[in-house]
Formats: structure tokens, sequence, C-alpha cells
């Protein structure tokens, strides 16, 4: 599967999603790095059919109002350290690919998943 991480979240996700087989892509590896805009974000992921992995909420609005970006994950854990979140997601990892083949909104929180269609 295929994923852009957002702004807000670290680079190191993009790599532990490279790590366990999927093509992953962080906002610092595009042309205009973080300062890319979430309409170029919804763009490039729509057409390279990759999921927006983000916890902006700008995103969900979007993905309600305009059914863009087509695929969404958000972290929605509050704070949290970047070990704590790399290894909440390793975790939850094979639940979340089998969740996206049939639901187009994941939300990822500390001790639950829950889909959205």
């Amino acid at each position: 599967m295929k994923f852009i991480i957002d702004a807000q979240l670290p680079r190191r996700l993009a790599r532990a999603f490279q790590a366990a087989g999927h093509d992953a892509v962080h906002t610092l590896d595009l042309p205009d790095g973080n300062g890319t805009t979430d309409q170029e974000i919804i763009a490039r992921a729509d057409q390279e059919g990759r999921v927006v992995v983000t916890k902006d909420a700008d995103f969900v609005e979007s993905f309600v109002l305009k059914g863009r970006p087509r695929k969404l994950l958000v972290i929605a854990t509050g704070n949290i350290s970047n070990q704590a979140l790399e290894a909440l997601i390793c975790s939850a990892l094979p639940q979340i690919i089998i969740a996206l083949t049939t639901n187009a909104y994941i939300e990822l929180q500390r001790t639950t998943m829950i889909t959205h269609q």
C-alpha cells in the first residue's frame, strides 16, 4: 500500500512503513517539503493512490465535505512521543492495512482504531 505522511508527523514513520514493505513518502521528501499545502498533498495522494497519514483535522473536513483525499488515516493520539507513536502504528499496521482495503477513513487512537465509511 502507498502512503504520504503529513508534516506534523515524524519522518521516521515513513521509514517504518517502508520497513513493513509499503511505499511511503514524507512531506519533507516532496519538492516544497513541509511547506507543501494540504491541497497539494491531497492531489498527489489521489493521483498516486496514496493514503494520507495525518494529525490535521483539516484533512478530515476535506474528506467529509469533498471526499478528498480518497483514503485517510488520522492519528488521534494527542501528545505522544515519537517512539511511542511509531510503536503504536507498527503494532496496528496489519489491522490498518486490512481496514483500508474496505474503508476510506481510519482513525487510530491510543487504545482503539475506528473505521469510518
